[in-house]
């Protein structure tokens, strides 16, 4: 479970709407297939490991980190194909709370004769699908606010200067982060005040996220979709509402990089899931521009707190990521 686990994580960013599933066939200690979702949502996880395969699936044991489909969609169910190979044994990480699904999968298996075995490395696999499930459940995909501050945690000097405050491993690593995600967003105003490009460069030919512009107005040309660019989507209304529209169009992972006051807006909500920073030794002054806009608290006991997950060095700045319970 700990390999399909880690296969899954390879479609992060890259099958919205679809969850990304990792499956590993093993008989008799061979692995005999292994795979995951594709690009776009489709293959599965489970036909592209059966495949491999070539089979000799039968009455062998298959690790899935989510609970086989069980509709026809644009897909047969994945449930019966792994029933039609003759495995013998199922092992899933994670119950899918999709209506379609939700323990259909898992009955199918088990109307089969199929031993089917449930709840293994659960809560890593919660973390990693906490996109589809925040989608599926709350309506709405996670968030990801990212941060690159100096070490009072201000984003540029009162005239707008930013570039740069960390260094180019850090900005190298955002790139790295992008890549996990379905969209990347900001506020109509660093739309005009930067023209970002908010796409992932350095690696090639890649699946570029959406590009989503939270605006009221007017926002300058920005690229148009191509090769080396997303779609673009300007959005407009309360910040609950954006995102709810994102989730119904189906992005699961929303990666924010500004500015202040869409930060501040989000954070209000309730609807940051986690906060990645950036943390660079320079010191700018109470003068700078800070990097949340105001939150408007009068009770530090108000005040959202997340919990610590990582924290390591990257290049010459301190890169940490907080979680919020889910």
């Amino acid at each position: 479970m700990a390999h399909a686990l880690r296969l899954a994580r390879r479609g992060l960013g890259n099958v919205w709407p679809n969850p990304a599933v990792g499956a590993v066939i093993v008989k008799d200690d061979v692995v005999l297939g292994r795979g995951w979702t594709q690009p776009g949502g489709r293959p599965h996880a489970e036909p592209v490991a059966l495949a491999q395969a070539r089979g000799a699936a039968r009455g062998a044991t298959a690790y899935v980190t989510l609970e086989p489909c069980a509709h026809h969609g644009k897909t047969p169910p994945c449930a019966e194909a792994l029933v039609r190979a003759g495995v013998a044994r199922v092992v899933t990480a994670l119950t899918d709370p999709d209506a379609r699904v939700a323990g259909r999968g898992h009955a199918i298996l088990r109307a089969a004769g199929i031993e089917v075995t449930e709840g293994v490395r659960e809560a890593e696999a919660r973390a990693l699908q906490q996109g589809f499930l925040s989608r599926v459940t709350l309506g709405r995909p996670m968030v990801t606010l990212k941060l690159a501050t100096s070490f009072d945690g201000r984003i540029a000097l009162a005239n707008g200067e930013s570039q740069w405050i960390t260094g180019p491993e850090a900005r190298r690593h955002v790139h790295v982060l992008r890549l996990s995600h379905d969209a990347i967003m900001v506020g109509g105003g660093t739309a005009r005040a930067d023209r970002p490009g908010l796409n992932v460069r350095g690696f090639g030919p890649v699946r570029q996220p959406v590009r989503v512009v939270v605006a009221s107005g007017a926002i300058p040309d920005l690229p148009p979709e191509g090769p080396e660019y997303g779609p673009l989507w300007q959005v407009a209304g309360e910040i609950d509402a954006v995102l709810a529209d994102l989730g119904q169009r189906g992005l699961t992972r929303v990666f924010c990089e500004g500015g202040g006051l869409l930060a501040a807006s989000l954070l209000k909500a309730g609807l940051v899931d986690e906060l990645i920073g950036y943390t660079a030794g320079v010191v700018l002054g109470g003068d700078a521009r800070a990097a949340i806009g105001a939150l408007d608290l009068t009770e530090l006991a108000r005040a959202q707190r997340f919990a610590l997950t990582e924290t390591r060095r990257i290049g010459p700045d301190l890169f940490h990521r907080w979680q919020r319970p889910f």
